[in-house]
């Protein structure tokens, strides 16, 4: 059961790194629009369209980039089988089903492994030797 644990640890911090990829780019689509934003005339309609695209996009890009540091941040202690690393990959993961597909199989995968009797072993200081 270590090495399922281990590679849930090590797929937090991929899946971290994706997301936290993916924030920069939705980003950049942000910064987009505030340039068109700068840029338009101000007697139109789209000063407002550019204004709420632009936030829309720099509220998402903020809160991908905020999931992926936060699996990053709990993938590196969970493979150093830190008790709290366990209890957050399980929230993690709880969230990470309502994003599919990928993060549906993730959370899944998770769960699985986290919730087991022997998942739940791993974490135990006391009878880390036996597992």
């Amino acid at each position: 059961m270590t090495t399922h644990v281990d590679f849930v640890g090590v797929l937090f911090i991929v899946w971290g790194l994706l997301t936290a990829l993916i924030g920069v780019s939705t980003l950049a689509l942000g910064f987009g629009a505030v340039a068109v934003l700068a840029t338009t005339d101000r007697s139109g309609g789209g000063e407002l369209t550019a204004g709420l695209t632009a936030a829309f996009y720099i509220g998402i890009a903020i809160v991908a980039m905020l999931w992926g540091a936060s699996h990053v941040a709990v993938g590196v202690p969970l493979r150093q089988r830190k008790a709290w690393a366990r209890l957050a990959a399980l929230v993690l993961g709880a969230g990470d089903l309502v994003l599919l597909p990928f993060g549906t199989a993730l959370g899944i995968y998770a769960l699985w492994t986290l919730l087991t009797e022997r998942g739940k072993l791993v974490f135990d200081e006391s009878l880390k030797s036996e597992v």
